[in-house]
């Protein structure tokens, strides 16, 4: 059974920073690329940023710069590391995994950027 848990979500002041993960079980997590999305309310799920199996990576506009995502193959893990953070980067955020039996989403994370 595969599962993605996504942790680090929280409330964060305008310019500041904020670490997201997502663990995963149930697939051979190295063999696969993965992504990051969010959904802000009333709008559709998008992509932030994903990562290959190799480690290329590929970032929305509005996030390049400001965000970097990474893995760890050897623990399962995947990390959006989100930092000069604004307003509009508020949504729930999603880790999703592109395998070749499908694709499989986190519960989300909810990130909430206010003063």
């Amino acid at each position: 059974q595969v599962q993605l848990v996504e942790s680090g979500g929280g409330l964060v002041h305008p310019g500041g920073s904020l670490g997201l993960s997502c663990a995963a079980s149930g697939i051979i997590f190295g063999l696969y690329g993965m992504g990051w999305y969010r959904q802000a309310p009333g709008k559709q799920r998008r992509l932030v940023a994903s990562i290959t199996n190799g480690g290329s990576t590929t970032y929305a506009d509005s996030v390049k710069g400001r965000f970097t995502i990474s893995r760890d193959n050897a623990e399962n893990t995947l990390y959006l590391q989100m930092n000069s953070l604004k307003s509009e980067d508020t949504a729930v955020y999603y880790c999703k995994a592109v395998t070749q039996r499908g694709d499989y989403w986190g519960q989300g994370t909810q990130v909430t950027v206010s003063s």
